[in-house]
């Protein structure tokens, strides 16, 4: 059963869509099967893993238009598959609002595929509107990423009010997988100093792994390529499977952590 992962911040420019596309991509190099959903109009994901034609996308997903095996496509990373965005997802915001059980229309037409997935890493919209409450209601956990520069935290208690709210109405399991820092610079003491604040607010939500700023990591998008795919000994490459080997180990730990607790009943 796979374990479904929002990627969330309501702020642009975190590196929210860099960090869907290669967590999903190092996740598919360490041999798991990973289905990733952009949920952005923009569309970032999809261009950014080389998708040019797309026939159905999230927006038939989310209308019921298509069946979810029809929009998924397949990408030349290995053991990654996605469903892809278009432009028409804009109208869905305003299409969804007088449906019944809007905000769970991404979560029901996932049902029939979540045995064929280890993870599905959802790749949310910059705003906190009906399709960022859908994969929030769709999803098991968050991650948010968190630039370090000067307004990181800005927005950031916005957002878990938002994952708050969604958690009492809709989503009662929804979890933090953990705040990531991204677009880290050591040599700049504002980088440092976000760590550390961070860290202080949050110390059981950041994980251990920090995305720092990387030429290659900005460049692997224009070739349609996640960065292993790119340059797989660049920094954001090893950082990124730093980070899912972060994300299996959490994973594996809770499993069994839930295993023992059933076995103990």
């Amino acid at each position: 059963m796979a374990k479904i992962i929002g990627v969330a911040n309501q702020k642009g420019g975190v590196g929210k869509t860099t960090t869907a596309v290669n967590l999903a991509a190092a996740l598919g190099v360490l041999e798991k099967r990973i289905l990733l959903i952009d949920a952005d109009p923009q569309a970032n994901a999809t261009s950014g893993l080389g998708v040019e034609e797309v026939q159905f996308s999230t927006y038939n997903l989310l209308e019921h238009s298509a069946d979810v095996e029809k929009c998924i496509q397949r990408t030349t990373s290995p053991n990654l598959d996605i469903v892809p965005s278009h432009i028409d997802l804009v109208a869905a915001e305003i299409e969804l609002v007088d449906k019944t059980k809007r905000e769970y229309m991404l979560k029901n037409a996932l049902e029939p595929i979540k045995e064929q997935y280890d993870y599905i890493i959802i790749d949310c919209a910059p705003s906190l509107g009906l399709i960022t409450v859908n994969a929030l209601t769709a999803a098991d956990s968050v991650i948010i990423p968190i630039q370090c520069e000067y307004f990181a935290l800005e927005g950031l208690g916005k957002l878990l009010n938002t994952i708050k709210n969604v958690q009492k109405i809709h989503n009662p399991d929804l979890d933090i997988e953990g705040l990531l820092l991204t677009m880290y610079d050591s040599r700049l003491r504002l980088s440092n100093q976000v760590v550390e604040e961070v860290n202080l607010h949050f110390p059981e939500m950041v994980f251990d792994s920090i995305i720092s700023r990387n030429v290659r990591l900005s460049e692997a998008p224009s070739f349609g390529e996640s960065i292993l795919m790119y340059d797989a000994e660049s920094k954001g490459a090893i950082q990124y499977i730093q980070l899912a080997e972060e994300v299996l180990l959490k994973n594996e730990k809770t499993s069994k952590k839930t295993k023992k607790e059933k076995v103990e009943r």
